[in-house]
Formats: C-alpha cells, sequence, structure tokens
C-alpha cells in the first residue's frame, strides 16, 4: 500500500498548502474571527430592518428571515471552512478556485475582486463613513470624498506595518462594534419606551404562497448583511495553526453574527412598531431616539462610525492578499507578489487596492459596479461549495483537519440558495446580471496576456 505522504494528492496538496510564502503566522483564533465579524458588521444591520420590515409586515416573517439568512450563510461557512482547513494560503477562493477547477477561474475570481467586489466594498463603506461623520461635522459631497480617501490611505498605511497592528485594530473596533449592539439591545429592553404590543400582527394577514416573492427580496438584503464571512479565507496563510483555526473562526464568527442580528431586531420591533419601523430611513438612530432622546442618534451615529471604519480595516487586511496571490503565481502585476522584510505585510499589493479604491470614490461609480458584481459574487460562492463535493471525489484519501458539518446536506442546500438567486438576478435584473457576467469574463484577455508573460520569461 502507497502511504498517503506519497500518493499524487498529497503532492499536490502539499503544493497547495505550501506557506513558505513570505507571510508570517501570527493571526491566533481570536484574531481570525475578529476579523471576520468586523468585517460582517458594517452599516447595513442599522438600515436594511427597514426595508424588510416594508415587505414583511409581521414580526414572525421579519425573524424567520434573518434567521434563514443566518443559517444560509452557516451552511456556506460551515462548506468553504473545509477548503480554508484543507488549503490555508493567502487568496481565499483565488486558491479554492484555481485547485478545484482551473487557473482560469482563480484569476477570474481574483479579478473581480480587485475590479469592484473588494475595492468596491471599500470604497462604498468609506463613503458611509464619511457620510455619518458628517452628522457631528458639517461637509459637502467633496468634503465627503475627501474624507472617505483619507480612511482609506490611512488604514492602507496602518496595515502596511505588520500583521499583529492590523489584528489589533480590528480586534479594537470589533469589540466596540459588538459592545455598542449590545448596550443598544439592553437599553431598549431596560430603559422606557418599548412595548410588546409592538409585536403585533405577529403572523401575516396574506397567504404564504403569496410572501414568497417579497420573502425572496428580504433574503438578497439579509444576506448583503451577512456578507463579509468568508474573509478570514483570504489571510489563511498567516493563520497560526490553520488547520483548526481556520474553520472554528468561520463557524464561531457566523454563529456570533447571527445572534446579535437577532437580537438587535427583536429590540428594534420590541421599541418600534412594524409599522414605523417600515417608514424609517434609520432604523438604529429612530430607536435609539424613542429610548434615550436626542442623545440617541449621537450614540448611534458614533457606533455607525466605529462599525463602519472597523469593517474596512477587516477588507483592507484581507483583500490585498488575493491580489498577492495572484502575482505569486505569476497572473497579476509581478510588484505584488512582494513582501516587505520587515513587517512581512504585502505592502505593494495594499497600496494598489487602497489605490484603485480611492479612484472608485472620486467616480463615485463603486455603488453601480458593485450592484453589477453581485451576480458574480454568488456564482463564485457556488462554485466554491460545489468543490467540497469535487475535491471528496479526487482527494479521497487526504487527511481534511475539518469536515463539513452536515456534508452533503449543507453544501447542496447553500449550493441550491445560490441558483435561486443567480436565476432570480437574471429574472428580475438582466440588465444588471449581463453586465456582471460581462465584467467577470472581461479578466479572460488578462489572464491570457499574464500566461503568455510567464511562457516568454520562461524561455527568456
Amino acid at each position: 500500500m502507497i502511504p498517503e505522504s506519497l500518493t499524487p494528492q498529497s503532492k499536490s496538496l502539499q503544493a497547495v498548502s505550501d506557506t513558505s510564502n513570505g507571510l508570517r503566522r501570527e493571526l491566533n483564533l481570536l484574531d481570525s474571527t475578529m476579523i471576520n465579524v468586523g468585517s460582517i458588521i458594517a452599516s447595513a444591520i442599522f438600515i436594511v430592518p427597514a426595508s424588510i420590515a416594508g415587505h414583511l409586515p409581521s414580526t414572525s416573517m421579519i425573524l424567520l428571515v434573518w434567521v434563514l439568512g443566518g443559517v444560509v450563510s452557516l451552511f456556506g461557512a460551515l462548506s468553504i471552512a473545509e477548503l480554508g482547513a484543507l488549503m490555508p494560503r493567502a487568496g481565499g477562493q483565488f486558491v479554492f478556485l484555481r485547485e478545484i477547477y482551473s487557473p482560469l477561474w482563480g484569476f477570474l475570481y481574483g479579478w473581480s475582486a480587485f475590479v469592484v467586489i473588494i475595492s468596491g466594498s471599500i470604497s462604498a463603506i468609506a463613503v458611509a463613513f464619511a457620510t455619518y461623520l458628517a452628522f457631528f461635522i458639517p461637509l459637502d459631497d467633496t468634503a465627503i470624498k475627501t474624507i472617505a480617501i483619507a480612511s482609506i490611505l490611512l488604514l492602507t498605511v496602518i496595515n502596511c506595518f505588520g500583521v499583529k497592528l492590523g489584528a489589533w485594530i480590528q480586534n479594537g473596533f470589533t469589540f466596540s462594534k459588538i459592545a455598542a449592539l449590545g448596550l443598544l439591545i439592553l437599553f431598549s429592553f431596560m430603559l422606557s419606551g418599548g412595548s410588546l404590543t409592538n409585536f403585533q400582527p405577529l403572523l401575516p394577514a396574506d397567504s404564504l404562497t403569496s410572501m414568497l416573492g417579497p420573502f425572496g427580496i428580504s433574503m438578497i438584503a439579509v444576506l448583503w448583511a451577512y456578507d463579509g464571512w468568508i474573509e478570514i479565507t483570504f489571510v489563511a496563510g498567516e493563520v497560526k495553526n490553520p488547520d483548526h483555526n481556520v474553520h472554528r473562526s468561520l463557524i464561531l464568527s457566523t454563529i456570533i453574527i447571527i445572534v446579535l442580528y437577532l437580537l438587535i431586531n427583536v429590540a428594534y420591533v420590541y421599541v418600534l412598531s412594524i409599522e414605523q419601523l417600515s417608514q424609517s430611513t434609520l432604523v438604529a438612530s429612530d430607536a435609539a431616539t424613542v429610548i434615550m432622546g436626542p442623545a440617541g442618534a449621537s450614540f448611534v451615529t458614533l457606533a455607525v462610525i466605529l462599525s463602519t471604519f472597523g469593517a474596512n480595516n477587516g477588507y483592507v487586511f484581507t483583500g490585498a492578499r488575493i491580489y498577492y496571490a495572484m502575482a505569486k503565481e505569476g497572473v497579476f502585476f509581478e510588484s505584488l507578489a512582494t513582501v516587505h522584510p520587515k513587517y512581512k505585510t504585502p505592502i505593494p499589493s495594499l497600496l494598489a487596492q487602497g489605490g484603485w479604491a480611492c479612484f472608485l470614490v472620486l467616480t463615485g461609480t463603486y455603488e453601480q459596479l458593485f450592484t453589477y458584481v453581485i451576480f458574480a459574487s454568488w456564482v463564485f460562492y457556488a462554485m466554491s461549495c460545489f468543490g467540497v463535493f469535487l475535491l471528496r471525489k479526487r482527494w479521497p484519501n487526504v487527511h481534511r483537519p475539518y469536515k463539513t458539518w452536515g456534508y452533503p446536506y449543507t453544501p447542496g442546500l447553500f449550493i441550491a440558495f445560490s441558483f435561486y438567486l443567480i436565476a432570480n438576478a437574471i429574472v428580475e435584473n438582466p440588465r444588471d446580471s449581463i453586465i456582471g457576467a460581462m465584467m467577470m469574463v472581461s479578466g479572460i484577455p488578462a489572464y491570457f496576456y499574464w500566461r503568455r508573460k510567464i511562457k516568454t520569461d520562461r524561455h527568456s
């Protein structure tokens, strides 16, 4: 019998999991979990509940959509966790898709991430940060863009000076916003202003079949609020004991977010009636004003500022590792493959990402671009989860530090739901879906350019 260490599968896996890439493993389980939690909690949870209450005018349906959105996200995390433990390298989905399907698919994900998925998120969150800052300081549109760019540059510089510094910043801001949400939940029930009668109507007046459309629309908004649970896989090459900490952080962070989101939505409904909730433009601010008066709006605004700044630190920190991994494979700008000899951070990749995100802020096209790429994002999510099935068949004897809980049902259900979202996007918004697909495939010429460059360099 051939020892497993000598099988072709193990040799391939060894190449995929090789960590002699210049990065330093300094992130522990707490750091890894806080990166994910901090990336997920941005501004959506302070705003999205209003639109959901408008679509689902009953408490049970409102809470159900948050539960199901959390379960879908958890199924995705449970599935991707197996890939993260199996291939703990910088780059996340770039590494997974490259190994599972082909280098082209890995590149198309990385290309989309650089063009808009990650950079667009950084730009949009930075503008949200500056917009909420205007609550305390009068700012015009130019000033908002200037502050947004300044915040991107500041976070980029911070993350250049060591992995632990970026992790400490992330931990601090994540704990702060968890505390802010926790206080808002406690104050909602401890201070006067709330009422159990606000939970009426508990059940929907319409038939369940008539609620399928509004429920689907609400689910998309909820999944946007949960998005970010995959971030730790981008920096898996810097996680200590990755065989255990990558998948644990994925699962822990998703469970923490589910609990927080459920509790805060119960608090919103307790303080505001469903009708008030549906008409609110700033749900958290309105709820805080009811129980704390004018100071409540200031409290929530400060919480959103902390939340957006901390979330952006997570995206800046993790996103740069994707382009670094691409450059290491020779399919992106060669200069992005370098790591600072002292700080062990991919500074050129961080600067390239920050520069492009600042450009998107100036052009003001980031929100539109991000809408287009939602289609592509879920294609990549589905492909990654399907990879769990493919690798189980391709590498049956390879040791898996973590195996997907509930396999094959959890990845299967996540994939099915991903296809539902993709199909719904095509039907409901074919124009944006087509543009999203075109943006994704626009990376094909760039991929073959870099592949040809690799061959030319080898022969020269």
